[in-house]
């Protein structure tokens, strides 16, 4: 609920009967509002013409945004522009983003930034289980009797379900945390295993061996519901607990007490975050996540299952609405969903799959991507190993940046600023992370000119001559288009989620929504099967030159980019991004608290002030990558994902420099 003033946000309070949230709201969302008053937020459409920004009417933007993309398809094909959506716009705006992109432009050269946080969780998921999103709901955590959290941290950066995971365990929950940092959460765990950043696989293979070799495998479950389950015996036969806890730098001892609690106490949930993602083999991470819960039967039960917590408040509703090159709105394969699309949308679909984003920005470089669209996401200061991103984005002929803020993509590589609303500005819907579609309503007026992100999308397509296609006049138009086209949703009107929100799947308008998923079957069919993973190290390791492991991440009162945050009062909490280091190594290295530090590693740098803290162990660092002065990225490594190319932001090696020393 937001409280206004003569049109002016004066707080922000939680609804106490929200299913979700239960009358709590974390830092950010309480107090993180002040940037949609922002002093330098940008009101006005602007063309930027020998590199110096002029202010447009709506009419000339558009028009000049239309002809350049037209030129562009005729010139050099449709498979020259690309579009990038946002997991901060709503369902709505992601959905007419993609359908851009396919109908107007042509391309499957479509994305967002799930790309380089969760598409790992959503391709292992989808691969293994048929489905790639939460198993379970959120309410599951007051059935569980053990909670497994690897690689995520949710007090401050999912502090709603970490307190009610607190509330658990005080209740008697058993809680295991897998994590190369002491988290806030690890003063409450039975056990810990802080491993070293980058040793996921063999660390969750040797948890299923010892589950195994224990006898704690859930055999009925395997009976009736797992596939190759001796291959995957004969397999783990190198990842014993005792041959890998020298590299995961965890006592086998410890791995056997987690494995235990997992397959004892159940129902067992799991909670996994980016730190299982963002690596070289981050969707086969998940993968081995799934493993355990297909091993011990903790899934598709209520307190069990694989739960993903999402990096933003709409990165599942982002890619689910069809912003990835590969599937189209509902998650289905884009050869399997076209021809229930081209009925609905009267227009063909493009056969070949698009560029993701990290494709795209190999494409700009190499000079076959001429155009791109950015929504909501800054690229330049997301994306890791800046310097190539830098370079890639440079080979650009025409950048369009639809945001709130003059962000540093668009201050360096944009030649069109479309300003967006505010999510305090329009009306949608919002998918969090257990599948939950929720609305969200406008509470004061729009700021200046500025358009919702669907109204502009389509204003360009009309101009481009498909006007038919992009006829819509309000958001729940737009929402029953998405109905038409996925099965899955068809059961959740704007009537329905008018109070409280639906989880899909919700096939039609008198299905409640589905709250656990993979009861009787598999979204694949009845059964599923165990990956055999092997461990591919990261490239990234400790040297002489560069002898310190660095991990990045979030803080509790940023946000990503901190586009938002960082323009409010959350700002005076920290005001720049800092690295921590264990007091051992300070030492050795003369550091003290607060002093800055030039951090180095084979790809680049940034200086940022240290963090003397015990949360971290010898030779190991974490640090925040909010702060565009810092502009972490430039440090961070360019090894990508196996399977999805997102990018290791959780392992590169670096050294620390002291300044003018």
């Amino acid at each position: 609920q937001v409280g206004t003033r003569g049109d002016q946000i004066v707080q922000v309070r939680p609804v106490n009967d929200a299913p979700v949230s239960s009358g709590h709201l974390c830092v950010k969302g309480r107090y993180a509002y002040g940037f949609v008053d922002a002093p330098d937020r940008v009101t006005e459409p602007m063309i930027r013409e020998n590199g110096e920004w002029r202010k447009v009417a709506w009419e000339e933007a558009i028009a000049y945004t239309a002809e350049k993309l037209n030129g562009y398809i005729a010139a050099d094909g449709p498979d020259s522009v690309a579009v990038l959506g946002s997991a901060r716009a709503t369902n709505e705006e992601n959905y007419i983003a993609q359908k851009f992109a396919r109908v107007a432009l042509g391309t499957n050269n479509v994305d967002c930034c799930a790309r380089v946080c969760h598409t790992p969780t959503a391709a292992a998921m989808k691969m293994m289980l048929g489905t790639g999103a939460a198993t379970n709901s959120f309410d599951d955590i007051e059935l569980a009797r053990t909670i497994l959290i690897c690689g995520a941290n949710p007090t401050e950066n999912h502090p709603i379900p970490g307190a009610r995971i607190k509330q658990a365990v005080r209740r008697g929950a058993k809680l295991i945390i897998i994590d190369p940092r002491r988290t806030e959460l690890t003063k409450y765990a039975d056990v810990h295993l802080q491993l070293n950043a980058g040793t996921n696989i063999p660390l969750f293979n040797a948890l299923a061996h010892a589950i195994i070799d224990e006898g704690l495998a859930d055999e009925d479950f395997i009976r009736e519901r797992v596939d190759e389950f001796e291959q995957f015996k004969t397999f783990l036969a190198d990842y014993s607990p005792e041959a890998v806890a020298e590299e995961c730098g965890v006592a086998a001892e410890d791995i056997r007490a987690a494995a235990r609690l997992y397959a004892s106490a159940k129902p067992a949930m799991c909670f996994h975050g980016l730190g299982m993602t963002e690596h070289l083999q981050g969707t086969e991470g998940v993968m081995t996540v799934v493993n355990l819960a297909l091993l011990t039967g903790n899934i598709g039960k209520p307190g069990s299952g694989v739960n993903p917590l999402r990096g933003q408040n709409n990165v599942q509703g982002s890619a689910h609405m069809g912003c990835d090159p590969g599937i189209l709105t509902g998650s289905i394969a884009v050869e399997e969903g076209r021809p229930l699309f081209e009925s609905v949308w009267n227009a063909p679909v493009p056969e070949a799959k698009g560029l993701n984003q990290l494709q795209m920005v190999d494409a700009a470089k190499a000079g076959k991507l001429k155009a791109l669209w950015t929504i909501g996401y800054d690229v330049f200061l997301s994306n890791a190993n800046s310097h190539e991103t830098e370079r890639s984005l440079a080979g650009l002929e025409f950048c369009i940046v639809q945001d709130l803020f003059m962000n540093e993509t668009a201050k360096r590589f944009a030649h069109v600023f479309l300003p967006a609303q505010s999510s305090f500005e329009k009306d949608g819907t919002f998918m969090n992370a257990e599948r939950r579609i929720q609305r969200i309503r406008r509470a004061v007026t729009p700021r200046g000119n500025a358009r919702n992100d669907w109204e502009i999308v389509c204003e360009v397509a009309k101009a481009m001559g498909k006007a038919e296609h992009f006829a819509f006049e309000n958001v729940e138009q737009i929402w029953d288009e998405v109905r038409a086209v996925w099965p899955a949703g068809r059961g959740i009107s704007y009537p329905r989620i008018d109070q409280h929100g639906l989880q899909w799947p919700c096939p039609d308008e008198s299905h409640p929504g589905e709250t656990v998923l993979h009861g009787e079957s598999f979204s694949l069919g009845k059964r599923a099967a165990l990956r055999r993973i092997k461990y591919r190290p990261t490239p990234e390791r400790v040297s002489a030159d560069f002898p310190f492991l660095l991990t990045t991440g979030r803080t509790l009162y940023h946000f990503n980019a901190g586009t938002m945050t960082m323009r409010t009062p959350n700002i005076e909490l920290l005001p720049t991004d800092e690295i921590m280091i264990c007091k051992a190594d300070a030492d050795s290295l003369g550091l003290r608290n607060g002093e800055r530090v030039r951090m180095v590693s084979a790809h680049g740098n940034a200086t940022l002030p240290v963090k003397i803290t015990e949360k971290v162990r010898p030779g190991k660092l974490f640090a925040t990558f909010h702060d565009p002065k810092v502009f972490l990225n430039y440090a961070t490594s360019p090894v990508r994902d196996r399977f999805t190319l997102a990018p290791e932001f959780k392992v590169t090696a670096v050294r620390l420099e002291k300044i003018g020393g």
